[in-house]
């Protein structure tokens, strides 16, 4: 998609400022949203159009809503009394393959941002190319990282060179959506919390001269932790820092302040909630130590933006997964990303929401707060049956054969499944074994199954028996590639190493992609089906809204509501139903597809007004 001619945005911007549409904080409404605003950094303020500007900001993701309610999300983050939205942008999202840029629809980000800027926000950046996020790979697509031996968030000139080419492309989209050229962006982020990662400041000069080359000339800024701010700030820039709720705001900025003694103050992530890993129970965060910051922050006149205030879904295959270096154990995480927000999952104010409402009230003027939009009504869809299946074995495709296994990425495949099949040319007993299953593995000899193999758990290798001839085959489905810590970059998907069976390197493999991102060819009947397959019915409603499925009965694998893949579910929890938007609802009959690759006794699904959730304490029957 291209960006709208500079002359609309100009009349845009013109009839805003004719029509005193206010923006926030402490400058006048027409000063504000005026075509030669500036923002700018002078002794410990912001300043915009010269005046002192105090950045109250709200994180939420545009791949993460529907577009159709990217509207009603950003009223209900203006009526919290915030000022401005904080975004990152997702590359893998726009280039799934290589060269191939997708912005449109719900990647229009031209329109996510100007739609920010129609409700009165402004806007920080954040580009990446890392994201981190619990967002697929950090942000970077399957293909770039396809090789292990690239090293990323570095020099290394195959990195720098396809991410400086991902920030100049999108500079074509955004960058003319600065403040100074008239759009809501105040400043641009350099790289993410690279401190984190790496101390190398050179690299990121280089990420800050590729995105003054990608055309951002505003303000740039970059985000870290207080306790190694040293590691990753460039200090020429303005410096934020992240925190959560059960750290004292009074002592992260202590910290901070060693290393930077004058200019504004920000915590650029303040982390209200947590996110989620599958096997785990849901993460809750208290309300009251999170206000506490909030107040201290407020008296000392500290910007803030909450991370997130909206979460959202990740939706089809976008959740990513993190790795705890100490047990060397994978941690998928899951597609619901409601991160105990101020708006769960479906949009809604939350209790936490209220508490920080209620305070700032006591600081900002009564004109800051706009009405919240009509709430959505939530619908509850009586139990039915998904009464036809079809064969996974439908949609296996032309075979491409190999020696030796090859992970995804080697098959130009972003996500989904593989089937890899082995042709036992003589009788098979012991062992089969692989250097590493990623991420979840079914095993089966002659139709017949023999395990499954789930990485969380370490698990590389079962016991097998396959007469002369009989097809070993190893259906492995795919999780979150990891996107935060050392091993970003080294999670390429699939069977890793070689396949043996005892000490015998095993050889001669077909490999069958299954994508999933095309489920127009199945045939479906009531025949039963055993193993992996996917399993339709229908519902209808008659009023507009949203439900969440209830999965609970279900084994492991994906749904599509009417074409829409809401993403993963796995009885191993915490989450037990799967969010679908009114937007992807029909008035009358609607579609359900669910691939399940367990076996089960009732194949029923219902619709209700939430989440269901293992919590501590309490595991939901």
């Amino acid at each position: 998609m291209t960006n709208p001619p500079q002359t609309s945005r100009r009349e845009f911007l013109s009839a805003l400022t004719a029509a005193g549409i206010a923006t926030s904080g402490l400058v006048p409404a027409g000063a504000a949203m005026a075509a030669n605003a500036r923002f700018t950094i002078k002794g410990d303020d912001f300043l915009l159009d010269g005046q002192p500007f105090h950045i109250m900001a709200g994180e939420m993701h545009y791949p993460r809503i529907p577009r159709a309610l990217w509207r009603d999300r950003l009223k209900k983050l203006k009526s919290l009394g915030l000022n401005t939205l904080c975004t990152y942008m997702f590359w893998n999202a726009h280039e799934k393959r290589p060269g191939q840029y997708d912005f449109t629809g719900n990647l229009d980000i031209t329109a996510w941002i100007s739609m920010a800027q129609e409700e009165g926000l402004w806007v920080l950046l954040r580009p990446g190319p890392y994201i981190c996020g619990e967002w697929d790979n950090g942000g970077y697509p399957a293909w770039f990282l396809n090789d292990p031996a690239i090293r990323p968030r570095s020099l290394d000139p195959r990195y720098m060179g396809p991410a400086g080419d991902w920030l100049k492309r999108l500079g074509q989209e955004v960058s003319d959506l600065e403040i100074d050229k008239g759009g809501p962006i105040l400043m641009t982020q350099v790289e993410n919390e690279y401190g984190s990662y790496g101390n190398d400041l050179s690299y990121m000069r280089a990420v800050k001269d590729q995105i003054r080359a990608a055309g951002f000339s505003g303000a740039l800024y970059t985000v870290d932790g207080a306790a190694v701010i040293e590691n990753g700030a460039l200090p020429e820039l303005f410096n934020g820092i992240n925190f959560g709720t059960y750290d004292k705001a009074e002592k992260e900025f202590a910290r901070y302040g060693q290393f930077k003694k004058t200019g504004p103050r920000m915590c650029t992530e303040l982390w209200g909630g947590w996110f989620d890993h599958f096997g785990e129970m849901h993460a809750s965060m208290p309300i009251p130590p999170l206000i506490d910051s909030l107040k201290w922050m407020l008296d000392q006149k500290i910007s803030i933006s909450f991370y997130m205030v909206h979460g959202g879904t990740s939706f089809g295959f976008d959740a990513g997964a993190n790795y705890d270096r100490k047990t060397k154990t994978y941690q998928p995480d899951i597609s619901s990303y409601d991160y105990d927000a101020m708006l769960d999952e479906a949009g809604r104010p939350t209790p936490k929401f209220e508490a920080a409402k209620a305070l700032f009230q006591k600081y900002l003027p009564a004109d800051r707060f706009t009405p919240l939009p009509e709430p959505e009504k939530a619908l509850e869809i009586k139990r039915f049956r998904l009464t036809e299946s079809a064969s996974l074995s439908q949609i296996l495709g032309k075979p491409v054969t190999a020696p030796s296994p090859r992970t995804l990425e080697q098959m130009g495949q972003p996500h989904g499944m593989i089937l890899y099949r082995h042709k036992a040319a003589t009788a098979l007993s012991g062992p089969l074994s692989f250097g590493e299953v990623r991420d979840y593995a079914q095993v089966s000899v002659g139709g017949v199954p023999v395990g499954t193999l789930d990485r969380r758990n370490h698990e590389t290798a079962l016991e097998v028996m396959a007469k002369k001839g009989a097809a070993v085959d190893v259906l492995v489905d795919t999780m979150g590639r990891i996107n935060y810590g050392d091993q970003i970059g080294k999670d390429q998907k699939g069977l890793i190493g070689e396949a043996k069976l005892g000490d015998e390197t095993l050889t001669g493999w077909d490999h069958y992609s299954l994508p999933l991102e095309d489920l127009d060819g199945l045939k479906f009947d009531t025949a039963h089906i055993d193993g992996p397959a996917f399993y339709r019915g229908t519902f209808e409603t008659t009023e507009t809204g949203y439900t969440f499925l209830d999965m609970r009965g279900w084994g492991k694998g994906y749904v599509w509501v009417n074409g829409h893949n809401l993403g993963r579910h796995w009885s191993v929890g915490p989450q037990h139903a799967l969010f679908v938007p009114a937007p992807w609802l029909k008035l009358g009959t609607n579609e359900v597809i669910v691939l399940d690759l367990h076996d089960g006794a009732e194949r029923t699904l219902a619709g209700g007004k939430n989440q269901i959730w293992d919590r501590p304490g309490l595991v939901e029957a």
